[in-house]
């Protein structure tokens, strides 16, 4: 059976998640698997721009690297980057192929999607010197924590996917934390509870946490600023920089400004017009960072929501810098009820209308989840 159609016939979402299952299934074919040295990537927001600005520098250092990311937006490829490229359709396929002779039947079957193509990269990067491995959900629990791993990187963490990780910023952290096993990178938080769980874990299960600016020297900052001017980033994407440029000297290794090259992800705050940008936030720590470091201060904000969002508030926080809100349809049940949707804009105190298109002459900021992200590609 082939990739597309094995892929087709499995849920990307599921209302409970059996833990054990990707343990047993790595267990089964741990001998056969060979696992390069992982970087492992944990947080809410950030994880895939500073991936790629860590695996792009480890490439440049001469490494055969691996970036595994997700969601993707126009094609599956797009989670599998080895060394500077998508993968290709023929060696997916071939990893595909070999993954089904040493899995078993029961595992074929049982695994979810994101379990199931969390081990077709693994297949990729067997000859890869470093991977650089992105956590879906959560951390503890997630499908990539199986696999031992060199390094921990724990990004921004904030409120998201309260239906599987808890309902308040100390039990997504714990969550997200757990999956730390010896060291880690953290980067700059906005919620203190991040760094006590870290305190916390470290005292009772010896854990080093590193604060990523004890790491940060003068000549980083300047190497920083100066690709971050040179492709006009927002000032999240410099701090996501210099996050990465604090593992690399975690790693070992010298940081030269020749190592950092700025390769947008698609949908990863992407400048896809010269008027519109694309990013698939969904959150209220990615909308702060996008209202507080966006460079255009007026823009047509093309918005849809999940229904377990907290879009009311994310409207609030992106409203200074918002002109209007057009509403992108997008069909898809978890999205929420138009009419609920547009209760919450107006309580913004912001105009709204339905999408129809891009004037030349408006700027627009496209931002939601990957379902807003792909709709919209599809609609322009």
């Amino acid at each position: 059976m082939s990739l597309e159609e094995f892929l087709t016939r499995k849920p990307l979402y599921y209302s409970e998640i059996d833990y054990t299952r990707m343990p047993r299934a790595y267990t089964s074919i741990q001998e056969k698997l060979r696992v390069p040295k992982i970087i492992h990537l944990v947080g809410t927001n950030g994880k895939g721009t500073t991936g790629r600005f860590i695996a792009n520098a480890l490439l440049a250092l001469g490494y055969d690297t691996g970036h595994y990311t997700s969601p993707h937006i126009s094609e599956f490829n797009e989670r599998i980057w080895l060394n500077g490229e998508n993968i290709d359709n023929e060696t997916l396929e071939k990893a595909h192929q070999k993954l089904l002779t040493i899995l078993e039947p029961e595992f074929q079957n049982s695994l979810s999607y994101f379990e199931y193509t969390t081990f077709l990269a693994m297949m990729v990067y067997e000859k890869c010197d470093y991977v650089v491995l992105e956590a879906g959900l959560g951390g503890e629990h997630d499908a990539t924590n199986v696999f031992d791993k060199l390094i921990s990187v724990i990004t921004p963490i904030g409120l998201d996917h309260e239906d599987f990780l808890g309902d308040t910023i100390e039990s997504i952290a714990a969550t997200k934390l757990r999956s730390v096993t010896s060291k880690a990178i953290v980067s700059e938080q906005t919620y203190k509870e991040v760094w006590d769980t870290a305190r916390s874990l470290k005292k009772d299960k010896n854990i080093e946490f590193i604060d990523y600016k004890e790491l940060v020297d003068d000549e980083m900052v300047s190497i920083a600023e100066e690709v971050s001017q040179a492709f006009e980033m927002p000032h999240y994407l410099y701090e996501n920089l210099l996050l990465a440029m604090s593992v690399v000297k975690a790693l070992g290794f010298k940081v030269k400004k020749n190592l950092f090259k700025y390769q947008p992800l698609q949908g990863r705050m992407q400048r896809i017009k010269p008027n519109v940008w694309l990013d698939m936030g969904h959150n209220t720590l990615a909308a702060e960072a996008i209202s507080k470091s966006f460079c255009h201060k007026s823009v047509n904000l093309v918005y849809n929501s999940y229904k377990d969002k907290d879009y009311l508030s994310i409207l609030r926080i992106l409203s200074p810098i918002v002109k209007r809100v057009e509403v992108l349809p997008v069909e898809n049940g978890r999205i929420v009820a138009q009419e609920d949707l547009v209760d919450a804009i107006v309580k913004n105190g912001l105009e709204y209308k339905t999408f129809e298109g891009i004037e030349e002459d408006e700027n627009y900021l496209v931002f939601g989840s990957f379902s807003v992200a792909e709709a919209f590609t599809k609609f322009c």
